[in-house]
């Protein structure tokens, strides 16, 4: 793939859509750009907006946009992002949030956007059983968890289940997701810049997937 190349993955919460962002990253030479990783270290620096947006997200709620749009519009003006492109994960989430995208970025914009489908019992099941490194936020699972339960295998920081990782908190994100997230899928698509693909099974099957899907549809040479 060509540098600048520009990616966006969506899914519902505990789709995989982290796991597979970072290796699509590491596949493509692309920085992977995650929200939820910039909100968690606004949340562990205390700052001003780090203490407005843990209010929403110990709610299960989502971040107001004005705030999320200033926060990826400042990290994509970083020269990684300009130069080399990125795989946006967790943003947008509206049509509004997509239409501020659009003004950020010169054309053609997103070039391809991913929606990594799994069914909501799955993710139901996966969020419950997520645990989460505080540090660096690699994730693991009750089935699959670091060596030391409380200790993450890649820094040494602690690993806990995520406050909004409640069976109520989960239920609501779902619930939002369907709500404002079924419009962006059905805008993407009008543009025709949106592939589904098939988020069920073991991480590496989804991995290939989302290659071939990539590199099809961007004509990179390489066929399903």
């Amino acid at each position: 793939m060509v540098p600048g190349t520009r990616l966006l993955i969506l899914g519902k919460q505990g789709a995989g859509k982290g796991t597979q962002a970072v290796r699509l990253a590491r596949h493509y030479a692309i920085p992977h750009i995650s929200t939820g990783d910039m909100f968690r270290a606004a949340v562990r620096s205390g700052s001003e907006f780090g203490r407005k947006a843990r209010k929403f997200m110990d709610a299960g709620e989502l971040v107001p946009d004005d705030v999320v749009i200033g926060l990826v519009q400042e990290r994509l003006r970083e020269n990684d992002a300009r130069y080399r492109g990125f795989i946006l994960d967790g943003f947008p989430r509206t049509v509004l949030q997509a239409e501020a995208l659009d003004d950020m970025l010169p054309d053609p914009g997103i070039e391809l956007v991913l929606d990594l489908e799994v069914p909501t019992d799955i993710v139901l099941r996966r969020l419950a059983s997520r645990r989460v490194c505080v540090e660096c936020g690699t994730n693991y699972s009750l089935e699959n968890p670091p060596t030391d339960p409380e200790t993450c295998d890649v820094c040494g920081g602690k690993v806990v289940q995520r406050e909004d990782d409640t069976v109520s908190a989960i239920r609501r994100r779902l619930e939002l997701y369907e709500e404002q997230t079924a419009p962006l899928i059905a805008w993407y698509m009008k543009k025709d810049k949106l592939v589904t693909v098939d988020g069920v099974g073991h991480p590496d099957k989804v991995n290939e997937r989302l290659i071939r899907a990539i590199d099809r549809r961007l004509r990179r040479g390489v066929e399903a």
